[in-house]
């Protein structure tokens, strides 16, 4: 398990959400001490009820962990009924750029209960809290599918259809003609980097089932790239977390698919992380060392498994 360490350094990250966070010298420390005391364990056998006593508050990734998208996985649903008679919270913590509404609407279609589908937080509901207090009265430009409109109902009368004249672009996604190249959002926002971009999915690819897409994280990073500040809500940033519960005094696992924003998200707040590996990191996991992975993306993971079992 997890060995811990009590470290003063001087903490000036998470300063704002389109700078690099300057975490280097916390991380520095927290790798060299992950390499000394631990090594990634393989929970396939033991299942998670072998470490459930360790934590009372997972937070639990949505799409790659408990769906694929198409259909629900059975074994990730028995975690969650097991999670509920030990009293253990949890939270479906989700990179969707819609209100928890939405996806609670979309999820039990898929057949998932009720009382499980409240445990729904998703980065759409951060952003929302954020562009009302913020931005409400402003004009923006969308860019995404027209199924994310439910984003901004309740100031819908914001929305226009002319780049030129936005005071700051709301990105959910790609547009439905436009979502198999990025090279169409490059040429389509290099006149506008000096406007403010709020990203409210920082994923940069989904699985629905087979099939690779884009998410709006990806939009975001071109974007970045063309000199733009992005606010970007979801994980691995800090702030969705502290939306979602109370933290304080809390003994956390999360759990996901996703090196660069599960697996990152518990790496910046130090909480432990366990990777379903077969997710949207399969086909690298297969070719490389997971341990070579884990390197390239500069991350710690604590467990591991094939897929979320009890």
């Amino acid at each position: 398990y997890k060995y811990w360490f009590h470290i003063e350094t001087h903490q000036s990250y998470f300063k704002s959400s389109n700078k690099i966070y300057d975490v280097k010298k916390i991380k520095e420390i927290s790798l060299l001490l992950s390499y000394i005391c631990q090594m990634t364990k393989n929970l396939d056998k033991k299942g998670l009820k072998s470490i459930v006593d360790n934590y009372d508050l997972y937070f639990i990734d949505l799409w790659g962990v408990i769906h694929n998208g198409i259909e629900i996985f059975k074994s990730s649903i028995e975690v969650l009924n097991e999670l509920t008679k030990l009293d253990k919270e949890y939270i479906l913590l989700t990179n969707a750029p819609r209100p928890n509404a939405n996806v609670r609407i979309f999820i039990e279609k898929m057949g998932m209960d009720k009382k499980i589908s409240t445990k729904i937080y998703t980065s759409g509901e951060a952003a929302l809290d954020y562009l009302i207090a913020n931005f409400k009265e402003k004009k923006f430009f969308h860019i995404g599918p027209s199924r994310d409109f439910s984003l901004f109902k309740t100031f819908e009368k914001n929305k226009i259809n002319d780049l030129n004249e936005a005071e700051y672009l709301l990105c959910s996604g790609l547009f439905d003609v436009q979502d198999k190249e990025l090279s169409f959002y490059k040429k389509l926002l290099a006149a506008h980097f000096k406007k403010i971009m709020v990203c409210t999915n920082p994923d940069l690819i989904v699985e629905r089932g087979k099939v690779r897409e884009f998410c709006a994280g990806s939009v975001a990073k071109v974007f970045e790239e063309l000199g733009g500040k992005v606010e970007y809500f979801g994980k691995p940033y800090p702030k969705v977390y502290n939306q979602a519960t109370n933290l304080i005094n809390r003994k956390v696992l999360c759990i996901g698919d996703n090196l660069n924003t599960d697996i990152r998200g518990a790496n910046f707040q130090n909480f432990s992380s366990l990777l379903i590996s077969n997710g949207i990191h399969r086909e690298e996991i297969n070719q490389d060392k997971i341990t070579n992975l884990f390197k390239r993306y500069d991350v710690t993971v604590d467990f591991l498994q094939s897929n979320l079992k009890w």
